[in-house]
């Protein structure tokens, strides 16, 4: 297998390119044109796209943000993490959260902070064996 590259994922054709990844895991996204204008418009909000690549192929993303608040202080908020299916268990979503977690720690963030579904038990093993502790719940309400 060629080596996976991880760089950004920034000019329209590669985020094109990614949609059908993201999908996989907010399959509430349909439309490709939209979601280009949904994420030019988080960028304005610090949201980046981190790509890995195999070949010309992307094969996974992370899309991640660098925030302060009074419980975290100065954090990195890991926004998606994905994998394309016929290419997980092959160590990209350690590489991709190991980069994200470089750029925290080279912007003197003190923690790396994510959620995760509670149906989710496949990604909550992958998390604790990344390092990342559960410490809360997150709540939702429908507006």
């Amino acid at each position: 297998m060629s080596p996976i590259n991880l760089r950004p994922v920034d000019s329209d054709v590669d985020l094109h390119a990614s949609f059908a990844i993201m999908q996989q895991l907010r399959p509430h996204l349909t439309d490709p044109a939209a979601y280009i204008v949904r994420l030019a418009h988080q960028r304005t909000q610090g949201y980046r796209l981190l790509g890995a690549w195999l070949g010309h192929e992307i094969v996974g993303l992370a899309g991640y943000r660098l925030q302060d608040n009074l419980l975290y202080d100065r954090f990195v908020y890991v926004d998606d993490l994905v994998i394309e299916v016929a290419h997980q268990r092959r160590g990209i979503g350690e590489k991709l959260l190991q980069a994200v977690r470089q750029q925290a720690v080279a912007l003197q963030c003190k923690h790396l902070v994510l959620d995760t579904g509670l149906h989710m038990a496949l990604a909550q093993r992958f998390y604790f064996r990344q390092a990342l502790l559960a410490r809360g719940m997150h709540f939702v309400e429908p507006l």
